[in-house]
């Protein structure tokens, strides 16, 4: 098994398309069987169901599949260790993180960051929870700050920076109540995004707990901005990180409704791979966000109470 043929079987994964994985990873599509085929014929096992319909994974695959990521995430890991023992390595460090994340609460923290450390440089991908999941796993980012969805995984480990309080909110002329109890809120009509989402886990998890029912999804969508833009509208309630609420508060399209009990909060953590030698420029990053990230906060406007 070499780099390129574990390269190319996770690109089939990702796409479930033999035509959309050959593109990827610059090969034609005979050639991309090729690989795959003489990676079977070295194990002795078939790696993928083919039909019209596209691949799937056999059994074997699966198992393959976790082996792929990890020799290629050492694979990387060794040759930036031996580069940076070397005295060749450049000081680069790649971040995933969620889009509120991203805008809120990393961007004034990694301006004063690359102030104080210019030599570094960084790359920021946004995207979703099970993503920076997966590219963490890969080895594509270095580092990822999300929510806390309380998963333990033994590649990684966990860093708590934060709690980030969630706050119920609703459009300024929806006309909304402040809910007696969680029961009430069973009832009404939210906003939220789609399961999977660390923000739907969230939002589940804050009825369950109380053993009650969650309440109807009327929208679903793939960002948090979103939601705060259709709540202003009045398509219904929404429950989000208060750091995401500040310009819809400042505009006075939103409100803040109390929440009915202990009101719900995040762990805001950064997450990165268990490696034999770890790179100085994350080690830096690292000291930084424990040290300066839960310090900074978003412009503080705050959101006018109804009731």
């Amino acid at each position: 098994m070499n780099p390129r043929q574990l390269k190319t079987f996770l690109a089939v994964i990702r796409h479930e398309n033999l035509t959309r994985a050959a593109a990827e990873v610059n090969l034609a599509q005979s050639s991309l069987s090729d690989q795959i085929q003489a990676l079977e014929e070295e194990l002795g096992a078939e790696l993928f169901l083919r039909s019209r319909q596209g691949v799937v994974l056999t059994p074997a695959g699966a198992v393959l599949k976790a082996y792929a990521e990890e020799i290629l995430a050492l694979n990387e890991e060794a040759k930036a260790s031996v580069s940076a023992a070397a005295g060749n390595a450049g000081q680069s460090i790649t971040l995933g993180t969620l889009e509120t994340i991203a805008a809120e609460r990393l961007a004034p923290w990694l301006s004063l960051f690359r102030k104080k450390n210019p030599d570094v440089g960084l790359k920021l991908k946004v995207g979703g929870s099970g993503e920076l999941l997966a590219q963490l796993q890969q080895g594509s980012i270095d580092i990822a700050f999300t929510f806390d969805r309380g998963q333990q995984n033994e590649r990684f480990l966990t860093r708590r920076i934060c709690s980030e309080p969630l706050v119920l909110i609703a459009g300024r002329d929806f006309q909304a109540r402040p809910p007696a109890s969680l029961a009430a809120l069973s009832t009404a009509p939210f906003v939220a995004t789609e399961t999977g989402c660390v923000y739907r886990y969230l939002f589940d998890t804050a009825f369950a707990e109380a053993h009650i029912a969650a309440p109807s999804i009327v929208t679903e969508v793939d960002s948090i901005a979103t939601i705060v833009r259709l709540v202003a509208s009045g398509a219904g309630f929404g429950l989000v990180p208060r750091l995401a609420v500040g310009l819809a508060a400042t505009r006075g399209n939103v409100v803040e409704l109390p929440w009915p009990g202990k009101p719900p909060a995040a762990s805001l953590v950064v997450m990165w791979r268990r490696r034999r030698v770890q790179p100085p420029a994350l080690t830096l990053l690292l000291q930084s966000a424990s040290e300066e990230l839960s310090l900074l906060r978003p412009d503080d406007a705050r959101l006018r109470h109804a009731g």
